[in-house]
């Protein structure tokens, strides 16, 4: 009975509000406006949005390279150059005739001057990807983020990797 009551009394409070509210409601008009005809099928992205006057989206030749993009993509390129090294050692470890130590002896016949720069080659790529993945797990660390030391830390690293690849080349 107390809950009925109750009930009753919330429901006249509502009520009350909401006529005292109504005045204060605006009531949006909806307009349709007619639909264009469809465009032909065989009409490509660029000829619609040319149609429909929409400006081309910028693409990457708009911006100046910056060392945090430029890092960035040597990242990416390294790590697809150390998956290459790799996937041609064990394909060339399948299916070439010899055994590895008979390629190494014909490497043994190369000027060496040439015989650095093949290793520097090789070596670089690995030398620049763990220098700067240490770089990214002291990142992942909330460390060296402000733009200053992310600078610092890409110079840093580009240095450290130099070192490290030369290092590996006169092994």
């Amino acid at each position: 009975m107390a809950a009925s009551i109750l009930r009753n009394a919330c429901r006249r409070n509502l009520l009350q509000s909401y006529n005292q509210a109504a005045p204060l409601l605006a009531v949006r008009s909806v307009t349709l406006k007619p639909v264009k005809a469809e465009a032909p099928s065989d009409e490509s992205h660029d000829d619609r949005n040319a149609r429909l006057n929409r400006p081309q989206s910028p693409h990457l030749t708009i911006y100046a390279p910056q060392l945090t993009s430029m890092l960035s993509i040597t990242h990416r390129m390294t790590g697809m150059a150390l998956a290459g090294y790799a996937t041609l050692l064990g394909v060339g470890a399948l299916a070439l005739p010899h055994d590895a130590t008979h390629y190494l002896t014909m490497l043994e016949g190369l000027s060496a001057p040439s015989l650095m720069a093949l290793k520097f080659t090789l070596a670089y790529p690995f030398a620049f990807h763990s220098v700067n993945g240490v770089r990214h797990l002291f990142w992942d660390l909330g460390k060296f983020l402000t733009i200053k030391e992310v600078y610092s830390t890409g110079y840093t690293m580009l240095l450290i990797s130099g070192v490290v690849a030369a290092g590996l080349t006169f092994l």
